[in-house]
């Protein structure tokens, strides 16, 4: 018996390499979504244009689109912007979540920046953002034409990440 209390060292020391060799084969930036395959939940929520207009997970519906959470605070942000208006530009629906952001610096920014969203809502106390499980801002989430999450990057869109992965999924979507 004492032999084998000599071994539970070793036994121990083995188990904690496999596991830690196991998360070294993961990748970092992969954020799950239990949300994928569901729809957006429901919210209803003003434009930081209009505070008097306001929009639901009902008007997601129609065409793919891009759902960007995005802020004034956020330099990533920043950083993904020009991208997020080209690709407006293209045709593609962008809509925007103004996340636990200042509606009137948000409003400066996208007359200054330029505005890709078709419209961007205010989550001003981030509860679309906590339903959404939304980490922080830039997230980018893919949407088919019923309103249902497909996709969903943590990070900055840009021409790579477009072109290799979101872009994709676009184009198989809107077949």
């Amino acid at each position: 018996m004492s032999r084998f209390k000599l071994f539970i060292p070793l036994l121990v020391f083995l188990i904690l390499a496999i596991f830690f060799w196991r998360g070294l084969s993961l990748d970092p930036t992969a954020m799950p979504s239990a949300l994928i395959d569901r729809p957006v939940p429901a919210f209803k929520l003003a434009t930081v244009k209009d505070p008097q207009q306001f929009y639901t997970e009902q008007d997601l519906k129609g065409e793919v689109a891009l759902l960007n959470v995005w802020a004034t605070w956020c330099v990533a942000c920043r950083v993904e912007h020009p991208f997020l208006v080209q690709l407006a530009q293209q045709g593609l629906k962008i809509v925007g979540i103004n996340y636990k952001d200042d509606v009137a610096e948000a409003r400066v920014w996208l007359q200054k920046l330029a505005d890709p969203y078709v419209y961007s809502v205010v989550d001003a106390d981030g509860r679309l953002g906590i339903d959404l499980g939304v980490f922080g801002a830039p997230e980018t989430y893919v949407l088919d034409k019923e309103g249902v999450i497909r996709y969903k990057h943590v990070g900055v869109v840009d021409a790579k990440v477009w072109r290799e992965t979101i872009e994709p999924i676009v184009n198989s979507l809107r077949q």
